[in-house]
């Protein structure tokens, strides 16, 4: 066979240079739409600070650890046990290394795939009929011997942009999965705040009705002294009495509720709670001011928000990895290696193989599957879409709510301190008039009551505005930041640490 002549050659390095370039661009193709952050309507201000005090300037940023801000020592050691301990967090924490792994095993089909398959053979051929053992040829009914050290590799180029989006929607929805961990911690550490007011507001409770049972006792004894003098009627003793009674099984009930907040609390910080607990104490009512900033900011802060609009840019990948499937695939494969009927000669230069080849596919009829994976990919968009807009307006929701809670609770705070106040002195009054023997003792059960019943109410307003004041931090998303939010680099390249 005569050499290729010059102009053969040039012709064939066009040719190949053609089709370099031609896979270039090609592999320059994305048939994802365009990604744009979806908009959603962000008023100007929030409606429910007028006439309410906020943080100052100077203090318009949430921190991290926002429960220092509260000021209490046991809560910020509970809330130290809930980052470690805490089990949802732990598998919160597992499904976003689940979806990092995701994204790097997307990640690894745009690289070639490189396999070894040594083996060595020993066989004896049929003696009715010649063959071939591992390429050595033999006569039959022989023992023969075959060696071979391949190495294949194959590559399927991503001219159409099929792996690269869905690298993209992978690595979206593992920053989607770092984000909901993050929601997951805050929602966690804000419930154990919440809890551990309402366990201390019940502390508060017994506290209240145990000097409210004495009040009750040195009522019944005196009552108990007049009758005993004939002052006063046996209806007075059997009223005073049972008023004792009643008081001593609300105040039992209590004990209900705080073992309840107790155990919930043992379950945050991921303890059993047959082995948990927390010594009573009063609430420490101590409510921050809590800087609100405006609601376009609330975009930026809150994970929830940050993983509803990642999942968009996960569905909107999607749609480009539907849309590639309407163009063929092309695949290429190769081979080397080591070929031999005996060891010795396996590492010999006559023994080396190679092949090489490409392979096109290309779907002619699937009775309208890619329309319809494209039509759902779409219809997936478009629910994310409505999903992160409806978590916007929940989360303005929240903070309008909380805000609103804590300007409202102020004033209602000021009313009850002086409702409570009237309420003692009418206790006075009628605990006076019934001792002079102007009014019945009924008198003195009814003020009784009244004072009880509106000490109670102080003690849960003052619960409600320390729960109301972690709930806002919660909702305005505790400290959190967009820039907290693993970049596309850390999600491929970081190393897991447990």
């Amino acid at each position: 066979m005569s050499e290729p002549s010059d102009m053969s050659k040039a012709t064939l390095k066009a040719a190949s240079w053609s089709l370099l370039a031609a896979l270039a661009l090609a592999a320059g193709c994305n048939f994802a739409p365009k990604y744009t952050v979806p908009t959603v309507a962000t008023p100007p201000a929030y409606k429910e600070t007028d006439g309410w005090k906020t943080a100052e300037p100077s203090d318009a940023v949430i921190k991290g650890q926002w429960w220092q801000m509260f000021d209490d020592p046991q809560l910020n050691t509970l809330e130290d046990q809930v980052v470690v301990s805490n089990q949802n967090i732990v598998a919160a924490l597992e499904n976003f290394l689940a979806a990092r792994a995701v994204a790097k095993q997307a990640n690894s089909q745009l690289f070639p795939t490189v396999t070894a398959d040594p083996s060595v053979t020993r066989a004896q051929a049929s003696s009715n009929g010649g063959g071939a053992i591992g390429g050595a040829s033999s006569a039959g009914g022989n023992l023969y011997s075959a060696y071979a050290l391949p190495l294949d590799a194959s590559w399927e180029p991503d001219l159409w942009g099929s792996i690269r989006n869905t690298v993209a929607a992978s690595t979206y929805a593992a920053q989607a999965s770092a984000a909901q961990l993050e929601n997951m911690l805050l929602t966690m550490q804000a419930e154990l705040a919440v809890d551990f007011y309402e366990l201390r507001a019940q502390d508060e409770l017994i506290d209240l009705y145990a000097s409210t049972i004495k009040s009750y006792r040195d009522s019944l004894d005196l009552t108990k002294t007049l009758f005993e003098t004939g002052i006063d009627s046996d209806l007075d003793v059997a009223q005073a009495d049972s008023l004792l009674e009643t008081t001593l099984a609300q105040a039992t009930a209590l004990g209900i509720q705080r073992a309840q907040y107790e155990h919930a609390i043992a379950l945050l910080v991921g303890q059993p709670a047959s082995t948990f607990s927390l010594k009573p104490a009063p609430l420490a009512y101590k409510p921050p001011a809590v800087p609100i900033g405006v609601p376009a900011q609330l975009l930026e802060r809150r994970p929830d928000i940050a993983a509803a609009e990642r999942a968009v840019a996960s569905s909107n990948a999607v749609i480009g990895v539907a849309r590639a499937a309407y163009f063929p695939t092309i695949s290429l494969t190769g081979g080397t290696g080591l070929q031999s009927s005996t060891m010795a000669k396996l590492l010999e230069s006559s023994s080396f193989y190679w092949a090489a080849g490409a392979a096109a596919s290309e779907t002619i009829f699937d009775a309208g599957r890619r329309k319809a994976v494209t039509q759902q990919a779409w219809a997936e968009y478009r629910a994310s879409v409505a999903n992160y807009r409806q978590t916007v307006l929940t989360a303005f929701q929240q903070v309008e709510d909380n805000v609103a809670a804590l300007r409202i609770l102020s004033t209602e705070m000021g009313q009850q301190d002086v409702a409570v106040r009237a309420a003692q002195k009418n206790l006075d009054l009628a605990f006076e008039r019934y001792r002079l023997g102007i009014n019945s003792y009924l008198n003195v059960i009814t003020a009784q009551v009244s004072l009880l019943s509106n000490q109670q109410t102080d003690v849960t307003i003052h619960m409600q505005q320390m729960t109301a004041s972690v709930q806002l931090v919660m909702a305005l998303g505790g400290g959190w930041s967009t820039n907290d939010l693993p970049s596309i680099k850390r999600v491929m390249h970081e190393t897991a640490a447990h």
